[in-house]
């Protein structure tokens, strides 16, 4: 970030795009926030839980064949596991028990391991909430493992609503996701909706579901150049620097809070990701 407050990238091939005009932004309704690697730090988790599930239901015959896999859920961080684990087998039985290991030696990690917050990200979604912002958290995870990760971080009734891929219809790149938590929010546009996630999954579903801004955050899975290439409209370093791309730590203005109202967003020059 430059002294000035702007967001800058590494890559040559991008630039720096200055925000429109308040007058032509969206009022900020709804943030939809991914749960693991945006939110909530992985900590190695996720892929521990699928070298299990991986090893449990067979899928390798052969230390190339589970590094393929595990090269292949890296690819495909964010997406509904079932989905994952079906493009792996081609099988719906083993992609069911795959998914069910999986699910299972996660919780059994939370449980064991314990699992912690990004740091800000617990002020940064009661900020939104007192500023009269919604906010839902999203996961490919399953309900059962979901609560596990809410209650270990005492977060059962921090977002207004929390969902599941299976709950939404289907999960990201799908837009069902972000479309299903404006209907259970009550907002009214998508133009008012901000997406956030630390997957290229993430970036594809934002712009699927027509959201007036998609966010990268590089606290997970995916780097800047994936986040990008994805798409992105911005990309941060932490969901807790959420605030002040979106104009809550803009003093001179208080007005503003609430808007669309970052100092710069970062996105590609050219080429097919940009919108």
């Amino acid at each position: 970030m430059t002294p000035d407050g702007r967001i800058t990238s590494e890559f040559d091939d991008t630039a720096i795009i200055e925000p429109e005009e308040d007058d032509e932004l969206a009022d900020l309704e709804l943030v939809v926030l991914d749960l693991v690697g945006t939110t909530v730090v992985d900590d190695g988790l996720v892929e521990r839980a699928f070298v299990r599930a991986v090893d449990t239901a067979g899928l390798a015959g052969s230390e190339g064949d589970r590094e393929r896999s595990l090269a292949f859920v890296r690819r495909t961080m964010g997406q509904e596991k079932a989905a994952v684990f079906r493009a792996l087998t081609g099988d719906d039985d083993q992609a069911q028990h795959a998914t069910a290991v999986f699910e299972s030696a996660y919780a059994e990690l939370v449980a064991a391991e314990g699992v912690r917050a990004v740091p800000g990200a617990e002020e940064l979604v009661r900020l939104l909430r007192d500023a009269g912002v919604a906010v839902a958290l999203t996961t490919g995870l399953s309900r059962a493992t979901l609560d596990v990760v809410l209650d270990a971080l005492g977060w059962d009734d921090l977002a207004d609503v929390t969902l599941t891929a299976d709950e939404a219809g289907r999960g990201r790149p799908y837009p069902d996701l972000p479309l299903t938590a404006l209907l259970r929010t009550g907002a009214t546009s998508v133009d008012g909706m901000v997406v956030v996630g630390d997957t290229a999954s993430d970036i594809a579903s934002g712009i699927a579901a027509g959201a007036g801004l998609v966010v990268g955050v590089l606290s997970g899975s995916h780097d800047e150049r994936d986040l990008l290439d994805a798409g992105a409209d911005a990309v941060v370093h932490s969901v807790a620097d959420l605030a002040e791309l979106l104009g809550f730590d803009d003093e001179d203005d208080p007005a503003d809070e609430g808007r669309f109202a970052g100092d710069a967003v970062l996105a590609p020059a050219e080429g097919p990701a940009g919108r």
